[in-house]
């Protein structure tokens, strides 16, 4: 059986508490009906207080009637006795502000971003601001939290990982007045409450918390985690470490578990199994993260965990996955966790201790000479795991090859020498332990080729690419033969499996304390396929050219604060590694959800990449699209009954102080363009793009560009194929279906003005 690999470093739709809903019933009625205003645009909760019998109490009984709490965090906000309210406003907005000052409503202010506005009203007259013909939906807005690490037991318990403040999530939660309501997040790891040593246990998280169920003290956080299936006995519970962090981000999420440490078949039923309704045994999860690695998993194509996740993407399930702890440096400053090669090279000797008949060892010089040996330098008291695979897809292997570690004499340490042509998977994994509490060893690698005598079912002939991964969990080997990319052998990315596959999104780990460089251990990319995926017993094909998935997607928080999880520093557990940033994005997946659910997972990607922030001067194989930044992404999105089915808001108004009467000149109606007399209109161009005829053997395909313009400041407005221009970043990536398309863009100076020609591409994707 496959071993789990953890990735960490150191090693509802939550339920609200029930609140009566139903209409007032006229004395001597019979049976109530359904209260029409729960369709309009109040939300349920203000329907209630716009009742009459409850709009003339005091607030205190308001807040015991629609069950909120009377003060303090979560409490009705208002300003006297008027209910701070906030309203989405479509058609004219200059009317509509005008229209509900008549109707008694006070412009607290004004939405640019949203569409949006912020009113004070008396609850006697919420009927009337909803009758207002341009008012879309109104909602109420709650007290908001003084945010601080042990503080604030409502949000999150009573440790709260910094992530909350790094990814900018508190202040989205405050602006848009979200809570991770009415999402369900599925985490598979290895236990969530197994570990009887750990500092806590599950109930004593409950009853802190810092984890949803019936004993916890906070209003909408009383439904239990769902654990769907418990981990195996010995567990570190690092699952609910991760399920601590996603409740502290999105404090009022259902949470589902399930474990990913049975087996990788296992793995990918509990994958399905969290995204399967509740009705039909499942969670109904729309958001799922994960933090396990299976050694076997493919390299060089998506195995039967990535279609699982292929397979809960294509049916609206955005799922995260960490990228992984493997990445490693060299004295210089090197990235020497892989080294990939383009094909076998036979060296026709192989080391002696290797045995008699294997005589045709890898060649791991890329120039004219031989070297039949690769040596690697572990430090004291580490062990080096060594995961060796080829390009032949699974149960279509052709090539036998056997990976030996041989000692400094020439002896053999570990060796791992399977038959991969019965056995159908491409892969060998090789492990040795250096017990000097002191010396570092240096260990030589030969791969030997193994056909005729040593194998007659082996291929004679085939000399498949192949590539090994030193999966160290950030530590352990600090120097290499080969430490740079020459002649075309590849040095560095580790990213692989599930982790890999351009369904999901990979993310990996920034420290808390810091936005200028990514975590020395989180793995880079990119991942390169060249099969299709593993799909039954059959050998996929050979894609037509290449797959080059970037990866990772983006970055997130590390070593966040939790309450017994995984090493203490300073007083305080610390969760350090990719483990830790993957839910962390996972919340913030959940509560771009709450605030738009019919985004699909693609665009639930796009969102967060596209509004991510630079990480000093690192490339997109570090950080992807740079650091995840909660309230950008949210800016970037209308509610989802706003009507606007792209999810981006298509049209800015201006801050409005009551004092203002607003007019058609000082609202700019609904549009992507805001003229100013004496501006000049930038320039816009199109930096990079993909191929005008781009291949693939999947129904999508992903495409990225780059604009720049004439202007330093400028945004961009974007428009595909037939759909509106909407905002969008100088970074642009998609993943579009095959047949024509053109992009356009246009560039929007900072004074307003928009290039009125904007540029445009023009490009095909045809299937291989």
């Amino acid at each position: 059986m496959a071993q789990g690999l953890r990735l960490n470093r150191l090693g509802p739709r939550s339920l609200l508490l029930a609140v009566a809903l139903a209409a007032a019933v006229p004395a001597g009625a019979g049976a109530a009906t359904p209260a029409a205003k729960s369709h309009g645009p109040l939300s349920p909760l203000l329907a209630k207080l716009a009742e009459p019998v409850v709009a003339a109490k005091g607030s205190a009984a308001q807040a015991d009637a629609v069950g909120v709490p009377r003060s303090g965090p979560a409490a009705l906000l208002r300003d006297g006795r008027r209910l701070v309210v906030s309203v989405r406003l479509g058609g004219d907005p200059a009317a509509a502000l005008t229209d509900l000052r008549a109707r008694g409503a006070e412009i607290v202010s004004a939405d640019a971003a949203q569409q949006t506005a912020t009113l004070a009203v008396a609850p006697e007259e919420l009927s009337a601001v909803a009758a207002v013909p341009d008012v879309r939906a109104v909602w109420e807005q709650r007290e908001p939290i003084v945010y601080g690490v042990g503080e604030g037991i409502c949000e999150g318990g009573a440790v709260v990982s910094e992530g909350l403040w790094q990814l900018r999530v508190a202040q989205a939660r405050e602006a848009f007045g979200l809570r991770g309501t009415g999402d369900t997040v599925g985490v598979l790891s290895d236990s969530y409450n197994r570990d009887k040593g750990a500092a806590t246990s599950a109930a004593s998280d409950v009853a802190s918390g810092d984890l949803p169920g019936t004993a916890n003290p906070c209003t909408g956080q009383q439904l239990p985690v769902s654990v769907l299936a418990e981990g195996p006995a010995g567990g570190d519970d690092e699952g609910r470490a991760m399920l601590q962090i996603v409740h502290d981000l999105a404090p009022e999420a259902q949470l589902a578990f399930a474990t990913a440490f049975t087996s990788e078949e296992s793995f990918a039923k509990n994958i399905e199994r969290l995204a399967r309704p509740t009705s039909a045994g499942g969670a109904g999860a729309k958001v799922i993260v994960d933090d396990v690695a299976w050694f076997e998993e493919p390299f060089f194509q998506d195995g039967p965990i990535a279609a699982a996740v292929n397979k809960v993407t294509s049916e609206g399930v955005s799922y995260l996955s960490a990228a992984g702890n493997d990445n490693l440096f060299d004295h210089e400053g090197h990235e020497i966790a892989s080294w990939e090669a383009p094909e076998f090279r036979d060296a026709g000797t192989c080391p002696s201790a290797v045995g008699l008949t294997e005589t045709h060892c890898m060649d791991f010089d890329p120039g004219p000479g031989t070297d039949d040996t690769y040596w690697i330098a572990v430090e004291p008291e580490s062990t080096l795991t060594l995961d060796l695979q080829w390009a032949e897809p699974w149960f279509g292997v052709e090539s036998d090859l056997d990976a030996f570690l041989l000692d400094s004499s020439g002896q053999v340490l570990a060796e791992s020498t399977r038959n991969n042509i019965s056995g159908g998977k491409p892969v060998e994994l090789v492990s040795w332990e250096n017990e000097s509490p002191s010396e570092t060893a240096v260990v030589r690698l030969a791969v030997n080729r193994c056909f005729a005598t040593c194998n007659p079912a082996a291929s004679l002939t085939a000399q498949p690419r192949l590539k090994f991964a030193l999966l160290e969990n950030g530590g352990g080997v600090d120097e290499v033969e080969y430490p740079v990319s020459s002649g075309g052998d590849v040095v560095g990315p580790t990213i692989f499996g599930h982790a890999g596959s351009a369904a999901a999104i990979s993310v990996g780990a920034v420290r808390f304390n810091t936005e200028s460089a990514p975590e020395k251990y989180s793995s880079r990319g990119p991942v390169r396929h060249e099969f299709a995926p593993v799909a039954g017993s059959s050998p996929a094909p050979k894609l037509g050219s290449p797959e080059i998935i970037q990866k990772p997607d983006f970055v997130a928080t590390d070593c966040g604060g939790t309450t017994f999880f995984a090493f203490l520093s300073g007083g305080k557990w610390r969760f350090c590694g990719t483990s830790a940033a993957a839910p962390h994005a996972a919340a913030a997946a959940a509560l771009l959800l709450e605030r738009n659910p019919s985004l699909a997972p693609e665009e639930v990607r796009s969102q967060l990449s596209d509004t991510a922030r630079s990480v000093g001067s690192f490339g997109a194989e570090a950080v992807g699209a740079g650091l995840l930044d909660a309230n950008a992404a949210l800016q970037a999105i209308v509610p989802g009954n706003a009507g606007n089915q792209g999810g981006i808001n298509p049209a800015p108004i201006e801050v409005l102080p009551d004092t203002q009467a607003p007019t058609a000149e000082s609202v700019p109606a609904p549009g992507p363009t805001h003229k100013h007399v004496g501006s000049v209109a930038p320039n816009t161009k199109i930096l990079r793009h993909p191929p005008k005829l781009l291949r693939t053997d999947l129904s999508r395909a992903r495409v990225f560009f780059r604009f720049g313009s004439s202007q330093r400041g400028a945004t961009f407005l974007c428009k595909v194929d037939r759909s509106a221009f909407r905002a969008c970043r100088a970074r642009f990536v998609r993943r579009l279906p095959t047949g024509g398309h053109v992009l356009k863009v246009k560039a929007r100076g900072a004074e307003g003005l928009t290039d009125p020609t904007p540029a445009a591409f023009r490009f095909r994707i045809v299937p291989s």
